[in-house]
């Protein structure tokens, strides 16, 4: 019996209660723990989160993995790598890191191009160590604090549901079993197993600047929301799972309305004539289904309407015009007839012109 497990009382309520979700994830899945992978910043969730999959893995004797991103954008972030493989030590569970760079210059800001970065890593590391999914430590406040950013955003209903417990990102699955355990509880119970293991999270800095704009509802907001509105994670939490159920209905809808498209084999195109033949409101939420089911983040308003209103002028200015229009890395474009997504070929991926 590993000595870390001697120590930590494995057995007390919050460790149990906090394992049960795991437990459920890995069954809905059909998942076992030697194809899994768990995302550790050393920070004091994600650490916890290892912790109780560890736990699990002494059931079970097949153990997770744990990757750890470096993203080089501050001093201790190598002492943060060695913790973290210090920690995975303690475990028994192998430990994965990687360099990555970040683009500070970012148009999409620094936060978003760590983010990217980030799931670039943990695909190419779940690639290479034949990893089906990724356990990631979200918890509810953290649930709570997206539902607030996209509505000062403007997200719409769909973008209220916030994160889902799972979803897939270039083909590997993420799991966040947590958005229902509060912060609080983590932070109590990590304190738990430090004074137990000797070993204590670190705290990054950036998390409590509030030039970062998750930071600054973090240091800004939340101190105001919790004295008038004790409470309002749970709410806003319970908004996302409402929100959930919506965003669910209408892909629904979404979905059938885009096999009606023609779509190619491969999703990525899909014929105009037979979109023009939707309401506006259905053409829309096609659009941002199709640019989201290939993992791409959905259009803001404005360009999205861009987007539509040219598609419902080529009709008018002749079969040849060949639209383009930049969304992320890639090009939305129609071409005969044809709307299809150019990430650098020069032809949309269907073989053939539409009959309009």
């Amino acid at each position: 019996m590993n000595s870390w497990i001697n120590r930590y009382p494995v057995d007390h309520p919050d460790a149990v209660t906090m394992r049960k979700p795991l437990r459920k994830a890995l069954k809905r899945t059909g998942l076992t723990l030697d194809r899994v992978a768990v995302a550790v910043s050393g920070g004091p969730d994600s650490a916890l989160m290892a912790v109780q999959l560890a736990a699990l893995a002494h059931e079970t004797g097949a153990s997770p993995h744990i990757f750890h991103i470096h993203h080089g954008l501050q001093a201790p972030a190598d002492r943060w790598r060695e913790h973290v493989h210090d920690l995975a030590h303690m475990l028994g569970l192998p430990c994965h890191s990687r360099t990555v760079t970040v683009e500070a210059a970012s148009r999409a800001g620094t936060e978003a191009a760590a983010r990217q970065a980030r799931y670039q890593a943990m695909r190419t590391m779940a690639s290479e160590l034949n990893i089906e999914a990724v356990f990631l430590a979200h918890h509810r406040d953290d649930q709570a604090e997206t539902v607030l950013l996209r509505l000062l955003r403007g997200s719409g209903p769909t973008g209220l549901a916030a994160m889902a417990d799972e979803t897939v990102r270039d083909g590997l699955r993420y799991l966040r079993p947590w958005l229902g355990v509060q912060r609080a509880q983590i932070m109590t119970h990590m304190q738990l197993f430090s004074m137990a293991c000797n070993w204590w999270p670190v705290y990054d800095p950036t998390n409590y600047q509030d030039r970062y704009t998750r930071s600054a509802v973090r240091e800004r907001l939340a101190p105001e929301l919790n004295q008038r509105w004790p409470g309002w994670q749970s709410v806003l939490a319970r908004h996302a799972r409402l929100a959930a159920q919506t965003r669910d209905i209408l892909d629904e809808v979404a979905r059938a309305d885009f096999d009606r498209l023609r779509p190619a084999d491969d999703g990525r195109s899909f014929c105009l004539k037979a979109w023009r033949a939707l309401t506006p409101a259905r053409q829309a939420h096609v659009i941002r289904y199709w640019l989201g089911v290939l993992g791409y983040r959905p259009p803001t308003e404005a360009r999205l309407s861009d987007v539509m209103r040219q598609l419902r002028e080529l009709h008018a200015l002749g079969h040849d015009r060949h639209m383009r229009v930049k969304h992320s890395n890639v090009w939305i474009c129609c071409h005969r007839g044809r709307v299809y997504l150019d990430d650098g070929l020069d032809t949309p991926r269907e073989g053939g012109a539409e009959t309009r």
